[in-house]
């Protein structure tokens, strides 16, 4: 880890420190660059089912190129192309598409695709599958629908001691890949204090760049009076973040969009500013955050570095052999 240099006695030189990593994981990287490609093969409109990744800068910047943001697959015209969105989707939505005759570009992180194929291994087991994650977020309801038969959804602790499931000896977990290291860890051994038979994956469902994020924010925010996380409000690990910031000892956490959603107030008797950003924000958004934060005075910047990320994923089959057959280039 690279340390900010120690403050003189008494001091009160502003600084900002900066976590690394922040910003793009591997699996957000590939689905903006999906749909970015699709436009460029296939020319626009190319529809996006559900936002691409739970950015609004990145949405808003892949509209102004032609992408299409729906809800549902239903929307989307007849024999157009859609792409599935980083989170991934139930198999019905599969069907669903095929039916309309859909060209389908799945964008699915491939970390989300594993933990599909968890499910579906402990459901072909015949197993009740306790998924540890928040009702509602487009991820979990991809999850659910790969075994929607065996799963028990359960966020936290709490519901942790209540699910009920069939056979007590027959139970395995997964999670949600963008929660809490710490959250996550506990409601696992709370599981376990009630099913000692319970199973879990071959390897961690928290995604790597989820956990060095995490990391990263602990390493700044126990120097910090002050954590600033850019993110958008629907970004689970954007929102963890803030959490993990404030248990850490950060003085006072804020999640923010971008620099003009920053309260001036928030300065006040600040001396050292944590910065980071969720797994889907552009480091563009960070830079601006910075020459915002500089302005006022915060010009002394130190990164602090926690972890060194090199994954990088191949986009999807079905778009890398058009990109081939169209001669364009796949970076």
């Amino acid at each position: 880890m690279t340390a900010p240099s120690a403050s003189p006695s008494g001091s009160t030189r502003k600084r900002v420190l900066v976590a690394k990593p922040r910003g793009y994981c591997a699996g957000v990287d590939r689905a903006v660059l999906t749909v970015e490609k699709a436009l460029e093969a296939y020319g626009a409109p190319v529809y996006v089912r559900k936002q691409i990744v739970h950015n609004a800068h990145v949405v808003r910047t892949l509209e102004a190129q032609g992408a299409v943001f729906v809800e549902e697959t239903d929307e989307v015209p007849e024999g157009a192309t859609v792409v599935f969105s980083a989170h991934g989707v139930a198999p019905t939505v599969h069907a669903e598409a095929r039916l309309r005759g859909l060209k389908m570009i799945d964008a699915t992180c491939p970390l989300v695709t594993k933990v599909h194929m968890e499910a579906k291994r402990f459901a072909a087991d015949d197993l009740d599958i306790v998924l540890i994650g928040h009702e509602g977020h487009e991820e979990v309801v991809g999850t659910t629908g790969q075994a929607p038969e065996h799963m028990h959804l359960v966020d936290g602790v709490d519901e942790a001691a209540q699910v009920q499931v069939r056979d007590p000896a027959k139970i395995a977990y997964l999670s949600q890949t963008t929660l809490s290291v710490d959250e996550t860890n506990e409601t696992v051994d709370a599981l376990r204090r009630r099913f000692p038979l319970l199973q879990g994956p071959p390897s961690a469902d928290l995604c790597y760049a989820t956990q060095n994020r995490q990391v990263a924010v602990k390493e700044i925010a126990v120097d910090s009076d002050l954590v600033l996380v850019v993110g958008s409000r629907n970004s689970s690990n954007s929102v963890r973040l803030v959490e993990v910031a404030l248990d850490a000892g950060a003085g006072a956490s804020y999640l923010v969009d971008d620099a003009s959603e920053i309260d001036e107030a928030w300065l006040q008797g600040v001396t050292t500013v944590g910065l980071t950003s969720g797994a889907s924000v552009p480091e563009e958004l960070v830079e601006q955050v910075m020459a915002w934060l500089a302005e006022r005075g915060y010009a002394d910047v130190a990164e602090v570095e926690s972890a060194r990320e090199h994954l990088l994923f191949a986009l999807p089959p079905e778009l890398r052999r058009d990109l081939r057959t169209a001669g364009i280039r796949e970076t």
